[in-house]
């Protein structure tokens, strides 16, 4: 019987908007490292969370924390340097 990946699911960062989901979420896919991205997102506090805790989190197995945190400072890293030269995506 599979093991099912996402009982092992641990939270690996908390994401800073939906652009940064949405590129790790294609570079992890990429990679084919399953992982789970949660939006801490709540339509009945209009996004009141969000403001709080961040955009969301990240979840994978223990053993991808080390290359999913590279990713995720490599986005932020590509993301600082576009606003430092004034360049948009």
């Amino acid at each position: 019987m599979p093991m099912d990946p996402e009982k092992g699911f641990r939270k690996i960062a908390i994401l800073e908007n939906l652009i940064e989901a949405q590129v790790l979420e294609d570079l992890l896919g990429q990679d084919g490292i399953p992982h789970r991205i949660v939006s801490f997102h709540d339509t009945a506090y209009d996004g009141l969370f969000q403001f709080q805790r961040g955009w969301g989190a990240v979840y994978a197995l223990p053993w991808h924390r080390e290359i999913l945190l590279e990713l995720l400072q490599r986005i932020r890293e590509d993301r600082s340097a576009q606003d430092a030269s004034g360049e948009t995506t």
